[in-house]
């Protein structure tokens, strides 16, 4: 296993203490700083062994280790300000297709059933063409977003 060296700068150790001491800050955060100031090994600090520090913090052997490794490979920023997450979601039900599924949820259900079901409603879109594929879970996320939930009497 690889041995991750922490040495902080002054302006670093300064600016993890002032986080810890003053203010109000994540958890994840005040522990990633307890960590890193419990890993310096400037010359200014005292250095203490991960078991120990993973007793005092009450976090994982595993967990002191990936941020050091994170710290010593990708910097300060990437702990204390990680990036925005890249991925994006598309979103599959559109206007037309929302106003569709509203339409036919008001409508009477097909012969043989009380009441529409999410499952039934998303197979009755496709089978109208109204949309390729639906999940039960979108048709139920359409359905709360415009207070038409067909559980609701």
């Amino acid at each position: 296993m690889i041995k991750y060296v922490i040495t902080l700068t002054y302006s670093e150790r300064e600016e993890l203490e002032v986080m810890i001491s003053k203010g109000v800050h994540l958890s994840t955060k005040i522990k990633s700083a307890l960590i890193l100031l419990n890993c310096d090994t400037g010359e200014h600090s005292k250095r203490y062994t991960n078991q120990t520090i993973s007793t005092i913090v009450h976090v994982s052997m595993k967990t002191i280790d990936r941020i050091k490794k994170k710290f010593v490979e990708e910097g300060y920023d990437a702990i204390f300000n990680p990036p925005k997450p890249k991925r994006t979601y598309i979103k599959k039900a559109d206007g037309e297709v929302e106003a569709h599924l509203v339409a036919l949820c008001c409508g009477e259900p097909p012969a043989g059933f009380a009441k529409w079901s999410l499952r039934l409603l998303a197979d009755k879109m496709v089978e109208l063409n109204y949309i390729e594929s639906i999940s039960h879970e979108t048709v139920r996320q359409v359905l709360k977003k415009t207070n038409l939930s067909p559980g609701k009497a």
